[in-house]
């Protein structure tokens, strides 16, 4: 020790020295070892990443050649079917029949057979019925194709699809209203006949439409239906099961005088029925009704009567000492922000109703209503009401109202003759709705009024308050009228039945659905009035790409 201490006194340079290199050994072992850590997980990290590379392209090759993805039907633009010697009946419907997800369409026509273009080639007389009868048929929405006919009944008096639960079937089905009075459930994928029940009420009644679904009365788990009849200034009013179309309970007379028209109201949680004649409204709750029918109380489970309705209800007649109009034309509900509200349309005014407090919320003049309030959007998530009106001989104003405040919005006059089609509305992706109307416009001061008005079919969008398009020119009979969204938010059409009117002698029957973009590149435009800038081919490019957006 003594040597070490000796000899660092005397070179401590020296000793200095050797203790760095020791040290510089001892880090370069440390950095060895911690490069060979670092080298082993890096190998790890490119094992991984090379793995899961190879995990996702296995993936996607799987999911673009070996798993098959969904077809999406095709749609064609246009399509049409042809009948002979047949005549249409005013019903069309829209329901997806063959689950594609494309709507299909629903008609019904008199004849001896079905359509010769199809496979079926089935007559009156192979379902036991005298010919001529009356047929309902289910047409793809994509190509016109017939899915199934069925001879149905003698003679159509209503037609109603889309009913959730008839029979014991699990898809919607028809229900048909035949004179004399039977009802028949028919299913909606196969046109099966689900069951048959007649009733004979003798001659001259209406049924008043369009018929109501109701909560399971009879408890066999199916809803039921419920249906009012009018005849000698008297309302039945009869339960049908939606299971086996057999009668629940007994026929009941209402005490609700005239011509009377029903509209069924949700106020709070129960239904009631609001019955009308032109001077007089009569109001029933569904459960009332019900109780009447089967001949003990019936109650249903989270329905509760409206207070202030009830109070002004005579328990007697049931009618209604709160809303007193004359000359009434329609009433109809109108969708409110918590429930529905009413709108009565008289012979020269239309007065909204405020179910909450039974208050006037608006009036506005409207002279001899020509068809029943149909609804769309002018602004953006907002109600408005279509209203026609006649305002001279072969001459009607069609008018666009808020439903919240009754300004008119947008209005427009129209040469018009009897059994012009009711307009439609579409519902596009701003929020708003497209306007389908038919009349024959001519521009302020060169009305000619000698000769009948043509049938014209007009698209109009609130983007373009100046704008109409002129879609397309019929000289044919229109019989029914109808357009909708063929597929979730897309391929926007409008479908056209022709053909003799109900009635006449039997003749040729065109059914037709039209893509609504196919119309709207060979539109003419119509100015209503002229602003700077204005572009045919720049509106109609705008007007095409317009998108549409479904209402749940």
């Amino acid at each position: 020790m003594d040597n070490k201490d000796s000899e660092a006194e005397i070179h401590p340079l020296k000793t200095e020295d050797v203790k760095a290199q020791e040290n510089h050994e001892n880090f370069v072992e440390r950095r060895i070892i911690k490069s060979s850590g670092l080298s082993r997980l890096s190998r790890w990290r490119t094992a991984a990443f090379f793995i899961s590379l190879f995990l996702c392209l296995i993936i996607v090759f799987a999911f673009s050649f070996i798993i098959p993805c969904p077809e999406r039907p095709v749609s064609e633009r246009t399509w049409f079917q042809y009948y002979n010697n047949a005549v249409p009946y005013p019903f069309l419907a829209m329901e997806d029949v063959n689950e594609d997800k494309v709507q299909d369409v629903l008609f019904a026509f008199k004849s001896s057979k079905g359509s010769s273009s199809s496979s079926f080639n089935i007559s009156c007389l192979d379902k036991g019925l005298p010919s001529p009868c009356a047929f309902i048929a289910a047409v793809s929405g994509t190509n016109g194709s017939v899915l199934w006919e069925s001879p149905a009944v003698e003679d159509l008096q209503w037609l109603q699809c889309g009913i959730q639960q008839l029979g014991t079937a699990q898809a919607p089905g028809c229900l048909v209203v035949e004179k004399p009075l039977s009802l028949t459930a028919v299913d909606l994928q196969t046109g099966e006949v689900l069951w048959r029940q007649s009733r004979d009420f003798g001659a001259n009644y209406t049924v008043l439409t369009p018929l109501s679904v109701i909560p399971d009365v009879d408890n066999d788990g199916v809803q039921d239906l419920i249906i009012f009849i009018t005849k000698e200034d008297q309302v039945k009013t009869l339960i049908h099961s939606g299971k086996t179309g057999q009668q629940i309970g007994l026929t009941v007379s209402l005490n609700v005088g005239g011509n009377a028209r029903y509209v069924r109201l949700n106020l709070r949680s129960s239904p009631y029925f609001l019955f009308y004649t032109e001077n007089s409204l009569y109001a029933y709750s569904l459960e009332d009704l019900c109780s009447a029918v089967v001949g003990t109380e019936v109650k249903f489970p989270n329905f509760q009567p409206d207070s202030l309705w009830e109070k002004h209800i005579d328990r007697a007649t049931h009618r209604s000492s709160l809303l007193r109009f004359e000359d009434v034309r329609y009433l109809a509900k109108v969708p409110g922000h918590s429930q529905d509200n009413v709108l009565i349309v008289s012979s020269e005014m239309a007065t909204l109703i405020n179910t909450k407090d039974l208050q006037t919320v608006w009036t506005l003049n409207v002279s001899r209503a020509l068809s029943e309030p149909l609804f769309g959007y002018y602004k953006p998530d907002v109600h408005g009401i279509i209203l026609e009106s006649e305002i001279g001989p072969n001459r009607k104003k069609v008018m666009i109202v808020e439903s919240g405040s009754g300004a008119v919005q947008w209005e427009l006059k129209l040469n018009s003759g009897a059994g012009s089609p009711r307009p439609a509305t579409l519902p596009t992706a701003d929020h708003r709705s497209a306007f389908l109307m038919w009349g024959d416009y001519q521009e302020p001061g060169n009305e000619t009024m000698h000769r009948a008005p043509l049938q014209k079919l007009y698209l109009f969008h609130p983007s373009y308050t100046n704008i109409l398009l002129e879609l397309r020119n019929s000289t044919d009979q229109i019989i029914a009228f109808t357009a909708g969204l063929f597929e979730r938010s897309r391929h926007a059409c409008y479908v056209l039945l022709r053909g003799p009117q109900p009635g006449e002698g039997p003749g040729p029957v065109s059914l037709m659905k039209r893509k609504l973009k196919e119309d709207v590149l060979g539109s003419r435009v119509i100015w209503l009035r002229h602003t700077a800038g204005d572009d045919e081919p720049l509106i109609r490019d705008r007007l095409y790409r317009m998108r549409f957006q479904s209402r749940d």
